[in-house]
């Protein structure tokens, strides 16, 4: 935190100053004695002049209302995070046959769609989301969209398919992307971001753009992608009799972080990889606040001026209750 004007905070002198006021107050002695012959009655009257300490109440809440007030003279200002506003992200998911393999628990497209889901429940209501899926060929789930019940149920049709095309994909997220940051920027009245962000857990075995010549279309259009590697490299899916081969099979479903991260560079993105349900939730969560917030520095005296006025109003309430006048 940092203070325009540093030297207010002299007013600060006024809070010991007060305090000792009322402490001189409180400790005054009477001008004129009295005596008293009768050392039961002076015992009495004695044990009746001990005030408890609550009567201190008021004069605390006093002296943080100064406190504050004074702080909020010197004009303090804070760096925050604030909602960017009109956002638009499209969440690209691969949904390869290889999304059925558990060594991400309990599969790898069930982490992945509750860590959107996470992902979702963090968003502003002003971010639209959108979702698109892609196996051998990309299908727009969900058009960017405030909805997030429309998103839940998109995310919830999810079913593991065939082939990978990463690049087909890419290039139908970015038409969607586009056409959600033309509808933001319309109600917004300026430009407003996109971004794209692709899970994957395979090299790309289908489609006809490879995926740097999709990345190439994200960078086109000034959308930076980030991606998501998700799986271990001892991933296995078992395939039934008769599905490659006339018996049952085990093969190796490895995800391929280096086109990933291709991706990402070529388009200012950054990439990621998951080896567990967690670290794929913490990715998402990091996502969300990077992609939906911005930091500001901003001046904050009304922060302090309303905790000052809280506190007053309390000190006033608390004289009132408990007797003893400010």
């Amino acid at each position: 935190m940092t203070l325009a004007s540093p030297w207010f905070l002299f007013a600060l002198l006024f809070v010991p100053a007060v305090a000792a006021f009322a402490v001189w107050i409180d400790r005054r002695r009477a001008r004129y004695p009295l005596a008293f012959t009768n050392l039961d009655v002076l015992a009495s009257v004695a044990a009746s002049r001990r005030r408890p300490l609550r009567r201190w109440v008021p004069l605390a809440l006093l002296l943080l209302a100064l406190a504050c007030a004074s702080t909020a003279l010197a004009r303090p200002h804070a760096t925050v995070k604030t909602s960017k506003g009109h956002v638009t992200i499209v969440l690209l998911i691969d949904v390869s046959g290889s999304m059925r393999s558990d060594d991400v628990k309990p599969t790898r497209l069930g982490a992945a769609q509750n860590a959107m889901l996470s992902f979702l429940k963090k968003m502003p209501s002003s971010v639209k989301v959108g979702l698109v899926s892609f196996s051998t060929e990309p299908n727009v789930l969900v058009p960017p969209t405030t909805d997030r019940s429309q998103m839940e149920e998109g995310l919830s049709l999810l079913e593991p398919e065939s082939g990978t095309a990463i690049g087909d994909g890419l290039s139908v997220a970015v038409d969607v992307a586009k056409a959600g940051d033309q509808n933001a920027q319309a109600a917004a009245g300026a430009k407003a971001p996109a971004a794209i962000v692709l899970l994957s857990d395979g090299a790309q075995t289908r489609g006809v753009l490879t995926p740097l010549q999709g990345a190439a279309r994200a960078k086109a259009a000034g959308i930076p992608v980030y991606t998501i590697a998700l799986g271990t490299a001892n991933g296995t899916l078992t395939l039934p009799p008769g599905f490659a081969f006339p018996f049952q099979s085990n093969i190796h479903v490895r995800p391929d972080p280096a086109i990933l991260r291709a991706i990402s560079a070529a388009t200012a993105g950054l990439s990621y990889q998951a080896h567990t349900a967690s670290r794929a939730n913490s990715i998402y969560r990091s996502l969300g606040a990077r992609l939906a917030t911005q930091t500001k520095h901003r001046e904050v005296s009304s922060w302090f001026t309303g905790v000052a006025a809280a506190l007053l109003l309390g000190a006033l309430g608390a004289g009132v209750a408990l007797g003893p006048k400010l």
